[in-house]
């Protein structure tokens, strides 16, 4: 009997295709972000600790990393200053969120008034842009002598601060609407108010959390500033206190707090917007 010919161009030594990867290499793959900042936190600390060690500042301008985190565990078991460190950062979260959320719900309304009509821009816009350049120490002796040292004028130096971002990102929003959108809407037979609810709003979303994220940040900015010199409680005021005592590892307790608080709030409004916006990043 004849041998069967082998099938013409066919290589019979071709290799096989290599194995899909396996799930425990994509895992290790999708943390890799999360170990890179976790080593240069470790190297920020270390490196912390070395000019700590050799002693390029006095001990009391520099402390190291251990010591602040006793002056840490320190306030948090005895607080500072006649306040516990909770109650600074809950008096503090406070005058945030009721500034920073006045903001939202005063600032995204103007903004879409001012991107639809061109009387209400007239108006409000001079006002926005002789308030934005102004730093927000300027306002803190007025809304003192106005307004006295409690809660108030925090909320509203918060929120003077902020609204510019909220409404100038809102105002952004709208117009980067696309105008073919708008166009297949219309063509579709949608009233102008549907326009706006299904077409230029969610269009303009992104550039409103956009806003929110950046308006946060000039949020505790306002926040410390007011508290650096018209409070007695906050954690501004925690960083005050310490800094005219040089208890500069206080000092930075209060930064470090500070810092991790906001970058929450970040994570937050982030959290939320990918619940409102799941769009984000697609055309």
């Amino acid at each position: 009997m004849s041998a069967i010919p082998e099938p013409r161009g066919q290589n019979m030594n071709v290799s096989a295709p290599p194995p899909p990867a396996r799930p425990e290499r994509r895992a290790r793959l999708k943390l890799a972000p999360q170990w890179i900042t976790v080593l240069v936190l470790l190297g920020a600390l270390v490196a912390w600790q070395l000019v700590a060690v050799a002693g390029v500042f006095p001990p009391f301008a520099l402390p190291s990393p251990v010591a602040v985190w006793k002056a840490f565990v320190a306030i948090v078991r005895q607080g500072y200053g006649g306040q516990s460190l909770s109650a600074d950062i809950g008096i503090s979260c406070f005058r945030i969120l009721i500034g920073f959320v006045g903001a939202i719900v005063i600032g995204v309304p103007v903004g879409l008034l001012m991107s639809r009509n061109k009387v209400v821009f007239d108006i409000v816009d001079p006002l926005l842009q002789f308030v934005r350049p102004v730093p927000p120490l300027a306002y803190i002796p007025l809304l003192v002598v106005w307004f006295g040292i409690g809660e108030l004028p925090k909320a509203i130096l918060i929120l003077v601060g902020t609204i510019p971002v909220i409404i100038i990102g809102t105002i952004s929003g709208v117009k980067s609407t696309p105008p073919l959108r708008v166009s297949v809407a219309r063509t579709l037979g949608a009233s102008n108010a549907q326009i706006f609810r299904k077409v230029i709003l969610p269009s303009a979303m992104p550039e409103i959390f956009t806003a929110m994220r950046v308006g946060i940040g000039v949020a505790w900015t306002c926040l410390v500033a007011a508290e650096l010199i018209a409070a007695s409680s906050g954690l501004g005021w925690l960083v005050q206190f310490a800094g005219q005592a040089l208890q500069v590892s206080i000092v930075i307790v209060g930064i470090v707090v500070i810092g991790l608080i906001g970058y929450a709030m970040e994570l937050v409004i982030r959290k939320i917007e990918s619940l409102v916006v799941p769009w984000r990043g697609h055309n």
